[in-house]
């Protein structure tokens, strides 16, 4: 059985890996994921906030004796006491690198265009593999239209492109008004992939004190079926890399996003509950339902459900709405 598949112009020996998460935050865990079969090691994200908080404290210590005697040396801070948060990243990036033979991908977290799209440079330079760009925006001001959301988010990819020559992921959310057309946007800002989909975190209210508080629930089952219409819609469509993220637990899943055309697939909350070698009972399970029904290879299986490839392409539009309303009796 031919597990390979290709995803950002990367040939990986099987499509599955984690996604971007705790997962990838240490060394041993990292070197567990490799030993169960994961393909690639996506690293926790690098946040736009801890760049500009950083950017913003180094500044501050630079120039805060500025007008000081030169002689005051005292007045210098000591560049040992300030291990930035880009910093270890990048120790870590570079460890990985040179203690695990799987690709390793990196991940960059923001929603606005600026200087913090050039630590992009550093993570090449670091040894990442390729790149992933975490596009998490909550647009609540009503005074800001969807389309400058839209624009800066292409902006903010064309910046970190421009910082790197990295195959370039972006992972985004399901809340534009097209995904389809902000496909294509992303493929014309010269972006390798999409990522679908990010998950949109609520906070909740404690009832006893009164607090907002976040609250991570793992996903379920349900968070896979936005990620599968989607790729079922684009496979063919655009000229990216697609991968899936979101509830993908058993190898029925992830045999589910192949079919509707992803590339790569993703785990995360099944592997933080279940640990990193539950991947390599799910690699398993999938080689063997792909024996059992007389598959050659992935690249055989990826894309043939697929809106294009369906006989039934109505299934994945507004006919698959009224269908599901009608057919469902109390």
């Amino acid at each position: 059985m031919d597990l390979r598949t290709r995803y950002l112009g990367l040939t990986l020996k099987n499509p599955l890996m984690p996604s971007a998460s705790p997962l990838g935050e240490t060394l041993d865990s990292a070197k567990r994921l490799e030993d169960a079969g994961a393909a690639a090691v996506v690293l926790p994200s690098l946040f736009e906030e801890q760049i500009a908080r950083e950017t913003r404290t180094l500044e501050h210590h630079l120039r805060g004796g500025e007008d000081s005697y030169a002689e005051a040396t005292s007045y210098l801070p000591d560049p040992g006491a300030f291990l930035q948060p880009s910093d270890a990243y990048l120790e870590h990036l570079r460890l990985l690198k040179r203690s695990l033979s799987v690709p390793v991908i990196a991940s960059l977290n923001g929603d606005t265009p600026g200087g913090w799209t050039a630590h992009a440079a550093l993570i090449e330079q670091a040894g990442a593999d390729a790149l992933e760009l975490n596009l998490y925006r909550v647009a609540v001001d009503p005074a800001v239209p969807g389309a400058r959301v839209e624009d800066e988010a292409v902006e903010t990819v064309r910046q970190v492109r421009a910082a790197t020559r990295l195959p370039l992921a972006v992972k985004i959310g399901p809340y534009y008004s097209s995904v389809a057309h902000m496909a294509t946007r992303f493929a014309a800002a010269r972006a390798d992939g999409l990522v679908l989909f990010n998950r949109f975190y609520q906070p909740d209210i404690d009832l006893e004190t009164l607090e907002v508080r976040p609250r991570l629930v793992l996903s379920g089952p349900q968070a896979q079926r936005l990620p599968l219409t989607w790729i079922v819609l684009l496979r063919g469509r655009v000229r990216l890399s697609l991968a899936a993220t979101g509830g993908v637990a058993t190898h029925e899943d992830a045999l589910k996003m192949l079919l509707a055309g992803a590339d790569a697939v993703m785990m995360a909350s099944e592997l933080l509950r279940r640990g990193p070698a539950r991947l390599g009972e799910v690699l398993a399970d999938m080689t063997r339902w792909l024996e059992e029904k007389e598959y050659e290879s992935v690249e055989q299986l990826k894309g043939s459900m697929s809106q294009l490839s369906c006989r039934d392409p109505e299934a994945f539009e507004r006919a698959n709405y009224i269908r599901t309303i009608a057919g469902y009796h109390l």
